[in-house]
């Protein structure tokens, strides 16, 4: 079954979001475990996202992708991740 275009579009956003961003605190740092927990969230529900997508179920997949991504960006935004400046894939900061 296709996908709608805003759910693949979605998922390869957060496909590109996830490789690009990295660690953010030093590696003796007590946020080190947060950092890893923000990725490990997305990279759980981006697997969800394929999951749903591939199962037929639209709505859940969209809604995962989106859920991936939110853990994505908001890492990026309290410092525990850093995106490289992409404000195209991370919420900028103003």
């Amino acid at each position: 079954m296709d996908a709608p275009p805003l759910l693949e579009k979605y998922l390869a956003l957060t496909h590109e979001a996830l490789q690009r961003v990295r660690p953010a605190p030093p590696a003796r740092s007590f946020l080190v475990g947060a950092s890893e927990d923000f990725l490990a969230m997305a990279r759980a529900y981006l697997s969800d996202a394929e999951h749903f997508r591939d199962k037929g179920d639209r709505e859940r997949a969209l809604a995962a992708a989106s859920y991936a991504h939110g853990w994505l960006d908001a890492g990026v935004r309290l410092g525990l991740l850093d995106g490289g400046d992409d404000d195209v894939r991370f919420t900028p900061f103003r």
